[in-house]
């Protein structure tokens, strides 16, 4: 099979190999020898190029076309994804596009695929076609015989976009598939057989885990002294040549830190007796006088009275609890579990057990759990019973991950931002790709409110007056709870809305497809800034079009920008306002919530303005970047002693 080396070509084009990933020491991305300078402008000579290959795949009659396809095959596998091999396969990828789903792409969607075929990061706007950008330069590789990986938000958005794409993909020889829905081994690598796939990047990362498992030891005496038998399984992948990320700022950034481990259930029953006596010997604890709780970082710490009173009361339980450090931390956990972690704000409760809620999107972290006892005892603080508890087999971050990839690239609105980390960490630079029509959004003036609750009677109002305007309106809310409080006051109001939260995310294609609409309220969280299309209608657009009312309190400009960034799409009219209150809800990471929450408090007790806002905000991306840092040097850590340090065999 043909697979991608960059380190060959100036250019990276196909060669042989079993299982190709970039080697785990090798520090400097090969793409970082490319030349920086005037990458915009080549990329543009690239896609104006494509328009001539355009118009004659258009002159061609269907025999002429094989032949011409076969020979850009050819090219493109031989010479690599040079530039004027490039531009003949942009040019007929648009030209099949056209004809095939009626999708003529414009020229800052070859722009755009020009860009991610030089190993770039794309910065799109909003609503200007980064599923065909992404479409057209997945076409293009695969022509050159490079397995290509396009990993998307969620499952959905997978299946959506292999199956809208599919024809543009069979028109060119093409087979793709999305990972969604793909069980059993047999059927994952049926779906990464093709040329093109369609997954998630928690799905990617951990089949990449499993492949290392599943391998085994690199030699035959390793194996032997392993005790190994019989040869090694297939692996499920064909390895990691060319991830194109859709909404790569929320994979690289705001992914990041979490980290993604392979585990096994392990039984422990006497494990899970010893945090059900943790959760009933914290529920004894008084806050204030035996225990101190940090809201902000999620945690809680004991003060001098209640180590006493803690001592005291397990004085009569054995084992572990006579070891003074062991109950500390267990108590620590179990007080954190039983104040600071809310449900429908840090989790749900749904068929008998918990799922965690993404912080940055709102949706719903499917197989994501806290370690440590958290989730056993949070589980048990909601009475259900406690689930098995885990050992760790694999472990890596989606930071080590996609620095594996021989290729990377990826678009999303919002990288400019975070420019220099992506250069850093991935050897990516960032262009921005121009707007097709110019942006007629207005920007208003933003609002502080003392609380929440202050907040609420004048959101009504104001939304109850863009809707009786005819115009359709987006609520942005930090939080489940949020929302719901929210969509009650409108209830009260009489105001008909409809609610786009983790608790109907199945419902969200739907609940989008009718944002759009004149006179209609959506009140959502944080789902609604990716991967959604809100199309507006004749009678919306001529009211003023969409009216976005972010209350959101953002850690982040970019997370501001993808809200807003839902108004005043193609150049249709549109609005944005924010409306802040001195702490909607805090979006730290524990792990470095003691310097953090400094900055937080600051400024949002002197409600500064808005530009010492977006300061601080830059401030916190910063310490974000720092911590992604720490945790990509603990990663490195998890490899050596996992044992995972080298290429698979």
């Amino acid at each position: 099979m043909l697979f991608d080396l960059t380190h060959v070509l100036p250019v990276p084009g196909p060669v042989w190999g079993r299982y190709p990933t970039r080697p785990s020491d090798d520090r400097a991305p090969p793409w970082r020898r490319l030349r920086w300078r005037g990458a915009l402008a080549r990329s543009r000579r690239v896609a104006q190029a494509a328009v001539a290959h355009a118009q004659t795949w258009r002159l061609l009659d269907a025999p002429a076309r094989a032949a011409a396809l076969l020979a850009l095959r050819r090219r493109l596998r031989r010479a690599g994804l040079q530039h004027d091999a490039v531009a003949q396969g942009l040019g007929f990828a648009s030209a099949c596009a056209a004809e095939t789903l009626g999708w003529t792409p414009r020229e800052t969607q070859r722009l755009a695929a020009a860009a991610l075929l030089d190993s770039r990061m794309a910065e799109m706007a909003t609503g200007e076609g980064k599923t065909l950008a992404i479409g057209l330069a997945a076409a293009v590789a695969a022509l050159a015989g490079v397995p290509v990986h396009v990993v998307t938000a969620n499952d959905y958005l997978a299946a959506r976009d292999a199956q809208s794409l599919a024809p543009l993909f069979c028109a060119l020889g093409l087979r793709a598939a999305a990972l969604a829905g793909a069980g059993s081994d047999q059927a994952k690598r049926a779906v990464y057989a093709h040329d093109i796939v369609y997954a998630t990047a928690k799905e990617l990362a951990f089949d990449f885990l499993r492949d290392r498992q599943a391998m085994g030891p690199a030699s035959e005496l390793e194996r032997l002294a392993a005790d190994v038998v019989g040869p090694a399984p297939p692996p499920l992948m064909r390895g990691l040549c060319m991830a194109l990320l859709d909404e790569a700022d929320s994979i690289l950034l705001d992914e990041a830190e979490v980290p993604l481990i392979l585990s096994r259930a392990v039984p422990q029953a006497a494990r899970r007796a010893f945090l059900w006596q943790a959760l009933a010997l914290a529920r004894q604890l008084d806050a204030g006088r035996d225990f101190v709780l940090h809201s902000v970082d999620r945690m809680a710490t004991l003060t001098a009275a209640g180590e006493d009173r803690l001592a005291a009361l397990a004085a009569g339980l054995g084992g572990p609890w006579q070891r003074q450090r062991y109950r500390r931390e267990a108590i620590h956990i179990a007080l954190a579990g039983l104040h600071a972690y809310r449900r429908n704000e840090h989790y749900l409760v749904r068929e008998e057990r918990i799922d965690l809620l993404d912080e940055v999107t709102g949706r719903v972290a499917a197989g994501r759990v806290w370690s440590r006892g958290l989730q056993t005892i949070v589980a048990l603080k909601e009475g259900l019973s406690a689930p098995d508890e885990t050992e760790t087999v694999a472990q890596t971050t989606f930071q080590r991950f996609f620095q594996r990839y021989w290729r990377l690239c990826g678009i999303s609105g919002t990288l400019w931002e975070a420019r220099g980390e992506l250069s850093e960490v991935y050897g990516a630079r960032v262009v921005r790709i121009p707007l097709h029509r110019p942006c007629r959004r207005q920007v208003l003036p933003p609002r502080r409110f003392e609380t929440m609750a202050a907040m609420l009677a004048p959101v009504v109002a104001r939304v109850a007056s863009l809707h009786a305007a005819g115009r359709p309106v987006l609520v942005g809310t930090d939080s489940v709870a949020d929302s719901q409080r929210l969509s009650q006051q409108l209830r009260c109001a009489g105001i008909e809305h409809r609610v786009l939260n983790a608790l109907n995310d199945a419902e969200e294609a739907a609940i989008v497809a009718e944002a759009g609409r004149a006179g209609r309220v959506t009140v959502a969280t944080r789902m609604a800034g990716r991967g959604t299309d809100i199309e507006l209608d004749a009678a919306a657009r001529t009211a003023g079009g969409l009216h976005v009312l972010s209350l959101q309190d953002n850690a982040s400009r970019r997370l501001d920008r993808q809200l807003a960034g839902r108004a005043g799409r193609h150049g249709d009219p549109g609005s944005v306002e924010a409306w802040h209150t001195p702490c909607n809800s805090a979006h730290v990471s524990s792990a470095r919530a003691d310097k953090l929450t400094v900055w937080t408090y600051f400024i949002s007790t002197k409600r500064l303005s808005g530009a010492r806002r977006q300061w601080g905000q830059s401030r916190q991306d910063r310490r974000r970047a720092a911590l992604r840092r720490d945790l990509l040097q603990q990663d490195l850590h998890w490899e050596r002693r996992l044992s995972f340090a080298g290429p698979p065999p």
